[in-house]
């Protein structure tokens, strides 16, 4: 027993040094965040193949992980280390249960406020999540998440979100929180949340909301897929009551909004600024062309 503890403390303290460099943080906005060009992307390479602009996107997102280029493994500050694969071409559903690295980008975030592209089956840019990878972005256990954990309130003060320090996602949220100030306050009332590690409803797979990572809104406005009675990858209409303004603020600092999923999730935000990122590198390349 005083192994097994004296183990857990340890365990514990070498979190506490993982993250404590992250919890003084620079904000970024992702939606002007300089992008570099050809040999001085992160890969060394502008190549336009998922696996490449993925990894360019992640590790520009996230600038604490490494890359070996040779064998496309990330390696964390810790020295974890997990093998970028290419997509699968696997169809929609077993995306969503086990996806390669490159098959998270599979769908391609809408920087524009646009629900129409939504409309299309099983386009849900961002729901796509591979274990491995978020694991080694933030973190493996429970007692790790629940070690880095800090609280913010909303403008209104009617709010109150826990969310790791880890990747700067407390900084950024702040940021989103100060831009949207006391606006928009109805959508900070009756919130449905934020850190609560757990799977998500009928699924294997751990929620953003586990490394806190993601926020759910006022609940009542947010509206949610599943309550409409919706089956999977046949989604109808999404009343959507989420203004402009407020998914904008949240996506400048790089929080993905749920409402742009097939499978709607209209109070979810989670930051995933390698989506934004990934969606800026495409059109890029496309301007360019």
């Amino acid at each position: 027993m005083l192994q097994k503890i004296t183990f857990l403390l340890i365990s514990l303290c070498l979190v506490d040094t993982a993250w404590a460099n992250d919890a003084a943080c620079t904000i970024q906005d992702f939606l002007k965040l300089e992008l570099p060009s050809g040999s001085d992307m992160p890969t060394g390479s502008e190549d336009m193949t998922p696996l490449n602009m993925g990894l360019n996107s992640v590790l520009l997102a996230y600038p604490d992980l490494a890359l070996d280029r040779e064998s496309n493994q990330l390696i964390s500050t810790s020295g974890k280390k997990f093998t970028a694969q290419k997509a699968t071409g696997q169809p929609p559903k077993a995306l969503l249960e086990q996806p390669s690295f490159a098959d998270q980008f599979q769908y391609v975030y809408p920087l524009e406020f646009d629900l129409s592209a939504r409309e299309e089956a099983w386009q849900d840019p961002g729901r796509i999540r591979n274990d491995d990878f978020m694991a080694l972005v933030y973190f493996e256990s429970e007692a790790a998440a629940r070690a880095t954990l800090t609280s913010l309130k909303s403008g209104s003060g009617t709010a109150t979100f826990n969310v790791t320090v880890k990747n700067g996602v407390n900084c950024q949220l702040q940021a989103v929180l100060d831009e949207i100030g006391t606006r928009n306050k109805t959508f900070f009332s009756n919130v449905g949340g934020s850190f609560n590690w757990r799977k998500i409803s009928g699924t294997n797979r751990l929620s953003v909301h586990s490394y806190g990572a993601a926020i759910d809104l006022n609940a009542d406005l947010g509206d949610y897929w599943k309550w409409r009675g919706y089956k999977p990858g046949k989604v109808g209409k999404f009343n959507n009551k989420v203004p402009e303004e407020l998914v904008r603020s949240f996506e400048r600092y790089g929080f993905i909004w749920g409402g742009k999923w097939h499978h709607f999730d209209g109070m979810h935000f989670e930051y995933r600024p390698e989506q934004i990122l990934y969606a800026r590198i495409l059109e890029k390349a496309e301007i360019t062309e």
